[in-house]
């Protein structure tokens, strides 16, 4: 489960941002074409993020859609899967997002 090497690293890159500060939020944006899960993430960012300044912090995860551009006619679609269909009939596309995986935001408060 590559979740977990997730979540230790989302806890890792809260506490280096938060310098000794109490970390009470972190939103993360994971793309619906990421291929992680984001409830996996929830679960194992609890257990990461005991004994040190994210413990008890709140994960927001927000979902990003996947959309893809037409190399023809370039025209945006909509993806649910890693691959899709232009109106057009084209398959050939470019992936605009759906992919990301970031800590967007840290909710901090001094100790």
């Amino acid at each position: 489960m590559h979740e977990f090497g997730i979540a230790q690293e989302v806890v890792a890159i809260a506490e280096e941002r938060a310098s000794g500060r109490r970390v009470t939020r972190v939103v993360l944006e994971v793309g619906k074409l990421s291929g992680v899960l984001p409830d996996a993430v929830r679960f194992c960012f609890d257990v990461c993020a005991e004994d040190t300044v994210v413990a008890g912090a709140v994960l927001e995860i927000i979902e990003t859609p996947g959309l893809g551009r037409c190399r023809t006619c370039g025209a945006d679609v909509p993806l649910t899967r890693p691959f899709g269909q232009c109106a057009c009939g084209n398959t050939d596309l470019e992936w605009i997002a759906g992919d990301e995986l970031r800590v967007r935001e840290l909710e901090l408060i001094d100790v």
